[in-house]
């Protein structure tokens, strides 16, 4: 079984900063590409920023040069160091991974349960 936990969500001023942490454990085997997520009320969950075990560090247009995605494969945890945010940015905010829980098969994707920003004064 395998979980993943997000961290570090809450309400901030516009122009602040927050960085989300997502720690995923149990029996893991290897861990691939990490994501985050993110999904305001009334409309789709979009992709905010993906990084692949070599660094590769694709992000969604609205959020390139302000927010920071990185990993630790220690830990098993991602993180996105949000700056800059605007009332744009608020939402639930998800992490996922594709984790291979045995020394064969196919990665399958986990998420999190999803932690709330708000951009607000």
């Amino acid at each position: 079984q395998v979980q993943l936990v997000e961290s570090g969500g809450g309400l901030v001023q516009p122009g602040g900063s927050l960085r989300l942490s997502c720690v995923a454990s149990g029996n893991i085997f290897n861990i691939y590409v990490m994501r985050w997520y993110r999904q305001a009320p009334g409309k789709q969950r979009e992709l905010v920023a993906a990084i692949t075990p070599g660094g590769t560090t694709p992000y969604a247009d609205s959020v390139r040069g302000r927010f920071t995605i990185s990993r630790d494969n220690a830990k098993n945890t991602v993180y996105l160091r949000m700056n800059t945010l605007t009332p744009e940015d608020t939402a639930v905010y998800f992490c996922n991974a594709d984790i291979t829980t045995g020394g064969m098969g196919s990665p399958i994707t986990y998420w999190g349960q999803g932690t709330q920003v708000t951009v607000s004064s």
